[in-house]
């Protein structure tokens, strides 16, 4: 009911009695539910990214982390192209919570990056690529949403992403070029030492190594 109600006036203009009488429910029931109308809409929210999770938890890695990142950029336009109710009210500004399943999408994004870098095709660390993909993501599907019928956006998220894929991923390094071999095996060292937390290593030590690594990449 809700969804439906957003997907005709928009979050902003849906009032609370607007949702009571297409449910068939009382103000105070709502409200013991959900507590007020922000706490409504975040439930909603919340559904929207159990879906979205849902779509990419159908799918698992393939032997090519680079074609299944773009797959999940794909995948994540048209689900919010899809749902635009539910992906405005996800990622708009009337949302304030962080959600698990968001956290577990997120965390999908990362494990991509992470076997691209462990093949030494990453241009920076898979904890600094994940928020400048996502972003990007983000950011073109509510660009697209605002304005669906719009004669520019007919391939603007393919331009996007291949646009921040070439900043983020490499090519697989080559030992023709010292410094680029040193940059790649760096980034592989440090998506490795990542996911390992049980080295025989100091919370001193780890941080330093890491800094070394870090400044490697670059």
């Amino acid at each position: 009911m809700t969804t439906a109600l957003l997907s005709d006036v928009g979050a902003a203009a849906v009032s609370v009695r607007d949702v009571c009488q297409a449910a068939g429910v009382t103000a105070p029931t709502l409200y013991h539910h959900f507590g007020d109308k922000q706490g409504l809409l975040e439930a909603v929210a919340a559904q929207g990214f159990e879906r979205y999770l849902a779509t990419k938890q159908g799918h698992g890695p393939s032997a090519d982390p680079l074609a299944d990142l773009r797959a999940g950029w794909d995948r994540h336009v048209e689900f919010g192209l899809t749902h635009p109710a539910f992906y405005q009210l996800m990622y708009g500004p009337t949302g304030s919570r962080t959600h698990a399943a968001e956290q577990q999408g997120l965390q999908i994004l990362h494990a991509m990056l992470v076997r691209l870098a462990e093949q030494g095709r990453l241009s920076m660390t898979p904890d600094e690529a994940v928020p400048v993909i996502h972003a990007a993501c983000v950011g073109t599907t509510l660009t697209m949403l605002s304005n669906p019928d719009s004669p520019s956006h007919r391939g603007l998220s393919e331009r996007v992403r291949d646009a921040i894929f070439a900043a983020v991923v490499t090519h697989q390094y080559s030992d023709d070029d010292p410094a680029t071999t040193l940059s790649a095996q760096a980034g592989t060292l440090l998506a490795t030492l990542a996911g390992q937390h049980d080295l025989d290593l100091s919370p001193g030590e780890r941080l330093l190594l890491t800094e070394l690594l870090t400044r490697w990449v670059r």
